[in-house]
């Protein structure tokens, strides 16, 4: 592992970004590693763009900043692919996860970037039939936690049922494990 793992989350007001992102660094403090988990608010609104960051790292971690070149990229809405450059400063090995159903190949083209691998998973889907509203945000650190491998599956799971009541946790369980196994590599 890097010194320090650097992800960017973009998602739209009241569609879980920061909760994803908070998920993900508690699952890592959960694995004995060090973390950061940060939302970068302005005047938003329910739907509007909006940024999280998540640090992880075997050491401690000294810096307090949004994070510009990050190694993952996460994207819960794909209409962001047309207003947002969510791939802007992705390290050229980094990891780009979006909600799509599309072919990663296809997604590619239309994000119009070489850099980094390409996953995606059809979350809305997914959280849809599972969950019954389109709340990505489980489905996208499933994607997360096969495309990177910095986090166990299972530790994921222990800390969706730490965070969630049983019932909730449950389906969000259901959501990340099918969405590990749903997801797609380019």
């Amino acid at each position: 592992m890097k010194d320090i793992v650097e992800f960017r989350w973009h998602g739209r007001g009241g569609q879980g970004a920061w909760t994803a992102s908070e998920l993900l660094a508690r699952t890592a403090l959960y694995e004995g590693k060090y973390i950061q988990s940060f939302p970068e608010f302005g005047p938003e609104r329910m739907g509007a763009p909006v940024t999280a960051f998540t640090r992880i790292s075997m050491k401690p971690i000294r810096i307090h900043c949004a994070i510009y070149e990050p190694d993952v990229v996460v994207v819960l809405d794909p209409t962001l692919l047309k207003t947002v450059p969510v791939a802007s400063g992705l390290t050229d090995d980094g990891v780009i996860v979006i909600n799509s159903a599309d072919d990663p190949v296809k997604v590619r083209e239309n994000l119009k970037t070489k850099k980094g691998h390409l996953w995606t998973v059809p979350a809305t889907e997914i959280a849809l039939r599972i969950l019954g509203m389109p709340i990505t945000n489980t489905a996208l650190l499933g994607t997360v936690a096969r495309a990177t491998g910095i986090v166990a599956l299972e530790s994921v799971e222990k800390t969706v049922k730490e965070r969630f009541r049983l019932d909730i946790a449950e389906k969000n369980i259901a959501v990340i494990k099918e969405a590990y196994q749903e997801a797609k590599k380019e």
